[in-house]
């Protein structure tokens, strides 16, 4: 993932968030706000890429802070917010530290997403939440045909956990760097297995969701 988001970090940035910029197709405001809401004090945000969602959690009264595993994505992040390199699933941050942790559109990109739900947990006080917005496990991958935003085609493949470029259109991410599906069920029972208590829930993106999120709780 290291290097395959290193080499098109500069494309990343200019050309696909550029086309994304004056508008927010995902609804990624709305569920931040919904799911994460106003705070203060600082958030993690795991896999920041080029710190698009900064200024998303800024208006939010948070201080963001954000890793990640590609030095060309935090080369554009770090004007934007502090940043360090880092794998997700060997946090540098002390046990139960952080009263908030995010993560948006990254889960895709983490075969092992257990493991970084575990370390979430790990660096989470007490109460603490973690709000995960992801690409909606239901309606995109490799087995959903989007070319026709109003009648999205699920093909077989949907229950199968899998790694796959497999992409309806090649004007997106995962068709460069692949992506890992999990079904729905299995992901959210990885929230569980770390420990972490399921909360609320959104979607975002229309006709029909693009994004699923989540808010947990550390008990």
């Amino acid at each position: 993932m290291r290097a395959h988001y290193d080499d098109i970090a500069d494309w990343y940035e200019h050309d696909f968030l550029a086309a994304q910029r004056d508008s927010d197709p995902l609804e990624l405001t709305a569920l931040l706000a919904d799911l994460l809401g106003s705070g203060g004090g600082p958030c993690l945000e795991i896999g920041c890429g080029t710190g698009a969602h900064a200024d998303r959690l800024r208006a939010l009264g948070w201080d963001p802070f954000g890793l990640d595993i590609s030095c060309g994505m935090l080369r554009h992040a770090s004007a934007k917010l502090p940043v360090a390199q880092a794998d997700a699933e060997c946090l540098p941050i002390a046990d139960s530290s952080l009263a908030a942790v995010m993560t948006v559109l990254t889960h895709t990109d983490m075969p092992g997403y257990p493991a970084v739900l575990r370390e979430v947990a790990r660096v989470l006080r007490p109460g603490g939440v973690f709000v995960h917005l992801g690409v909606h496990p239901c309606f995109c991958g490799g087995f959903a045909d989007r070319s026709d935003p109003a009648a999205i085609v699920i093909k077989p493949g949907y229950r199968d956990a899998h790694w796959t470029t497999a992409s309806w259109t090649a004007e997106g991410l995962r068709d460069k760097v692949g992506a890992t599906h999990r079904p729905l069920p299995d992901l959210l029972h990885d929230f569980l297995a770390a420990g972490l208590m399921l909360e609320r829930f959104g979607e975002g993106g229309a006709p029909t969701p693009t994004v699923f999120g989540v808010r947990v709780r550390k008990e």
